[in-house]
């Protein structure tokens, strides 16, 4: 099932509060925070969208945020609190609002650019991303960011609306509180669509409806999440294959400067071999033609064929998509084999928006020959495409089905939540015992390597505890997540540190996890390693790129803590690591200062010049 994020933290009071996690807001643009200007017609409205949601009790409370006003200071943009949500952990999300919004008509890639720019840039600090956006063009910016975004691991949910989410009737509000819960406590990685309570993958949509509210669809894909009373995640009560886990050990990565030298071709009757030409000029390196059908093309017009032909002999990718709302691109007929005879690439049942982008996105890459380009154009890359699968005899075992049906088990939700029950312990003891052909057997019969226990823990949370690198390299192998937080928000990392695993610390480092940025509690957790002498916790975090000068709540850092405690080896250990010993306090004391006036003679002489 999906997993929870969360930071814990404690209010003013020191009482225990609500797991938090952390959502970046990029308003691009868009109808959801336009107002009617002077002529009576909706336009964007600059500075308005943050105090409009600050008034608005149902996207911010105010008696939460006046509790943790430190929240306010740890992220650079204005922050709001979501009120609570049922079963879900508190969400705080901070506003980045464009400087001039964009009207979803005007989006260009140098947009797209921007907005995988500011993502990359702000990755280390926030759980999950939502993009508010204009709808028109909202599926080009989807599909776009997809294969832009490399080795995602957190959910980037893509909303708007049909209605400004300031008037009184409107489908803004649910929208985006919608996707402020899925991109803050589910870890989905991928570039989703959030509309009308359901979340699709991103590349997979298209606008089918200018005016109704449930505006877009996924015509060959199923949807990820459905938002009605409770939150159903389809990929867990039916199909978990429908998550799109990227499967890479490299850090998060971005890809800029898409490829602008494309372009969309629609075939109709009596299309002019002018237009044609026209169209494939020589300074176009990649066309994407909309055929009928299944893919098919007039067969009686040889001179378009010609130019087609030449175009690919040029270097000119040019790709198949079907102009149909679904189905797919085949050769089933004599004028669907035309093309793919001169060269053309088959698109299958890509969207039109994603076959174009894809190919903006192939293109860019100069370091692959033309053949290189054409072979990733026809990979599966993001999920934008249906492959078929040549089922085997293990497709066959269902344990959980024959398990169900000895405990007389009627529903599917009755034989899913057994599932969700029995598999996660399962995987968990072949973890421990790193039993990778157990593994492969559990997961022919179904089971879900990214499936939580009780308590939200992973098999990637159990690997990281246990210390495993061969363990934990099957399970990243295997589309394991590392951004996934447990019931006390730790992470997989966070298990490494707490276990001082260095050697796994820094393997998950170079695969891309960090903890979430503006921890307030990674000061105390320091202080606290430093006052009971644990150079190996201090460590753990430093590998785990921690900076050691963090400060508790009140002012002071790890060195103040070994100071004050006279622990010698770990002041060694922090002045190894370059700490900071003249950092204050909040009572204006620093470290030497204690050190001089608790006379700790032999830590003064190693603060000395």
């Amino acid at each position: 099932m999906p997993q929870l994020n969360s930071t814990e933290v404690f209010v003013s009071d020191g009482q225990k509060e609500k797991l938090e996690c952390h959502v970046l807001v990029i308003y691009v643009g868009g109808t959801i925070g336009m107002m009617k200007n002077a002529e009576g017609v909706y336009a964007p409205s600059s500075g308005t969208m943050v105090a409009k949601m600050r008034s608005d009790p149902k996207l911010h409370d105010h008696s939460y945020m006046t509790k943790r006003n430190e929240i306010e200071t740890a992220h650079p943009y204005p922050t709001l609190v979501l009120p609570e949500v049922h079963r879900m952990r508190r969400i705080v999300y901070s506003v980045y609002e464009y400087d001039p919004l964009i009207d979803s008509c005007n989006v260009t890639s140098s947009h797209w650019d921007k907005i995988a720019t500011d993502i990359y840039k702000n990755y280390e600090f926030y759980d999950g991303f939502v993009v508010l956006h204009g709808t028109d063009t909202l599926s080009y910016t989807a599909s776009a960011l997809s294969f832009m975004l490399e080795n995602l691991g957190k959910s980037v949910v893509i909303t708007g609306s049909q209605i400004p989410i300031y008037e009184t009737r409107t489908d803004g509000s649910d929208n985006f509180i919608g996707s402020l819960i899925i991109a803050g406590n589910f870890t989905i990685p991928e570039v989703t669509v959030f509309f009308h309570n359901k979340l699709m993958r991103g590349n997979r949509t298209i606008k089918f409806s200018s005016n109704t509210l449930d505006a877009f669809t996924s015509p060959n894909a199923a949807e990820l999440v459905t938002l009605g009373t409770e939150i159903i995640a389809n990929y867990a009560l039916m199909n978990y294959d429908e998550i799109f886990c990227y499967v890479n050990m490299d850090k998060f990565t971005i890809q800029t400067r898409l490829n602008e030298n494309v372009g969309l071709l629609r075939i109709f009757p009596n299309i002019s071999l002018h237009l044609v030409k026209s169209f494939l000029h020589s300074e176009m390196d990649g066309i994407v033609l909309e055929t009928y059908g299944s893919g098919n093309f007039i067969s009686n017009r040889k001179d378009l064929i010609v130019e087609i032909k030449n175009a690919v002999k040029r270097g000119v990718i040019v790709v198949n998509c079907t102009q149909c709302y679904t189905g797919k691109v085949h050769s089933n007929y004599a004028t669907g084999q035309i093309l793919s005879s001169v060269g053309v690439l088959c698109g299958y049942d890509m969207t039109s928006e994603a076959a174009l982008t894809k190919l903006s996105y192939v293109l860019t890459k100069n370091e692959w020959s033309l053949e290189k380009k054409k072979e990733m154009f026809c990979t599966v890359l993001r999920g934008e495409m249906s492959t078929e699968r040549i089922k085997t005899d293990k497709d066959n075992i269902n344990l959980m089905d024959v398990l169900g049906s000895s405990l007389g088990l009627s529903s599917k939700r009755e034989v899913m939540e057994l599932s969700n029950t029995i598999f996660p312990a399962l995987v968990t003891n072949a973890v421990v015992k790193e039993d990778i052909s157990q593994l492969d057997t559990l997961k022919s019969c179904g089971a879900n390597l990214n499936a939580p226990n009780y308590d939200h823990r992973t098999a990637l949370h159990v690997a990281c505890c246990e210390g495993s690198i061969t363990m934990i390299n099957y399970l990243l192998h295997n589309g394991c997540l590392l951004h996934v937080k447990d019931r006390n928000g730790r992470t997989p990392l966070a298990e490494a540190v707490l276990h001082d695993h260095h050697e796994v610390i820094k393997f998950l480092r170079k695969c891309g996890a960090h903890f979430v940025g503006c921890l307030k509690y990674i000061g105390e957790e320091l202080c606290s390693a430093a006052a009971q002498g644990l150079v190996e916790r201090l460590e753990s975090y430093y590998l785990a790129g921690i900076d050691l000068n963090s400060p508790d709540r009140s002012g002071r850092t790890a060195f103040h803590m070994a100071v004050i405690t006279n622990n010698i080896k770990v002041v060694e250990y922090l002045l190894s690591r370059e700490v900071a010993p003249k950092v204050q306090d909040r009572f204006g004391q620093t470290a030497l200062e204690n050190a001089e006036s608790l006379r700790n003679t032999d830590i003064l002489k190693l603060l000395s010049p």
